[in-house]
């Protein structure tokens, strides 16, 4: 995975092989941090990076002058590799935790600027992302969360659903946070 923006612009990271993974592509991460940058102040943004992997989206957040990035993944191979990696590079802002993702967010009472999700795409409970996030109130005030999934799977009749963006085999759908109340 290659960085492309930031303090780390152009570093190659080789996590290893074995790791159950589909990095965002290049096309795909530059395409995101645009509108992001764009949108966020990154110094004072607080993030949530779910299903983080090798944290190809965490470490480019951290480069790019993020706050806090709390990194979540089940596979112990992915969040120790994560950790080691932000330890050798000098990222204090990432804090890569083990967990199960649909646990973190219905346990969590934090409250995020940006939360990207980038599930395997063969996960069927996809759709359950939004829902928790609006359920359980993690974004901030103009906060958004970005689903990154394939292209045949449509979120847009979800709560808080603004838009989607299709780079090659990989979609984004962007949510806000909405005022719908949940039971």
């Amino acid at each position: 995975m290659r960085i492309i923006g930031g303090k780390l612009k152009g570093k190659q990271f080789n996590a290893p092989a074995k790791l159950p993974v589909r990095p965002t592509t290049d096309m795909a991460k530059e395409a995101l941090f645009n509108i992001l940058y764009n949108t966020y102040d990154f110094e004072n943004c607080n993030v949530l990076d779910l299903f983080s992997g090798t944290g190809s989206i965490s470490i480019e957040f951290a480069s790019r002058g993020i706050k806090h990035i709390t990194s979540v993944d089940k596979h112990p191979g992915c969040v120790h590799w994560l950790k080691s990696t932000a330890e050798q590079y000098g990222l204090p802002e990432i804090d890569a935790q083990r967990g199960d993702t649909f646990k973190f967010l219905a346990q969590d009472n934090n409250q995020y600027h940006i939360i990207f999700a980038d599930p395997p795409y063969d996960l069927p409970n996809i759709p359950m992302i939004p829902e928790l996030v609006m359920k359980h109130n993690l974004l901030e005030d103009n906060g958004t969360l970005v689903v990154e999934h394939p292209p045949f799977l449509k979120l847009h009749n979800l709560a808080g659903f603004t838009e989607v963006r299709k780079y090659g085999n990989s979609s984004f759908s962007f949510f806000e946070k909405t005022t719908i109340p949940y039971l």
